[in-house]
């Protein structure tokens, strides 16, 4: 006999890590509020795409479309580690909506100098929150996910330069 679908939602995730239940618990809530972050970024990044215009249209579309492939790359990573330590991930678009820190942009023109500099802002936000998880983990040495967020830092920090750069005037030092 199957069991109903009360009894299923109290299971409880017995996966094996050598965390204690706080750390799986602090560690894979942590991970989901930037795995929403993730998700907004990479709507917003992709919203700059479809919309961007101007001179500088084909390479700033190509940028973002570029840098949006990147950010969406990384959410299965993310959930997954939520999941190996034993917790659970994001389920749904309003599961997002309730976690991300990153703010939506509606706007229906945005100029694409404001884009290139919300996106930094954005990337440098969520480089600060990958930060506070890698402390985090130091805290429960969680040296799996110190070393995934790494290397997810190292790829916003590389998005944060090609916007800076993307944004500078020739004539700039």
């Amino acid at each position: 006999m199957a069991p109903s679908a009360a009894r299923r939602k109290k299971a409880a995730l017995a996966t094996p890590t050598g965390l204690s239940e706080k750390a799986t618990a602090d560690i894979s809530g942590a991970l989901n509020a930037l795995l929403a972050d993730f998700f907004a970024l990479t709507l917003k990044t992709k919203n700059f795409h479809w919309h961007v215009s101007g001179p500088h249209f084909r390479d700033y579309h190509l940028l973002f479309d570029d840098q949006a492939a990147q950010i969406y790359g990384s959410t299965d990573a993310l959930a997954e580690r939520a999941r190996k330590l034993g917790g659970t991930s994001l389920r749904s678009i309003g599961h997002i909506a309730r976690l991300q820190r990153l703010l939506d942009n509606d706007a229906d023109f945005v100029t694409p100098l404001d884009m290139l500099a919300e996106l930094r802002d954005d990337n440098g936000a969520l480089i600060a929150s990958m930060r506070e998880v890698h402390s985090l983990c130091d805290e429960h040495e969680d040296v799996g996910t110190a070393s995934l967020l790494e290397n997810l830092i190292d790829e916003a920090e590389g998005r944060v330069w090609f916007l800076f750069e993307a944004a500078r005037r020739s004539n700039e030092p």
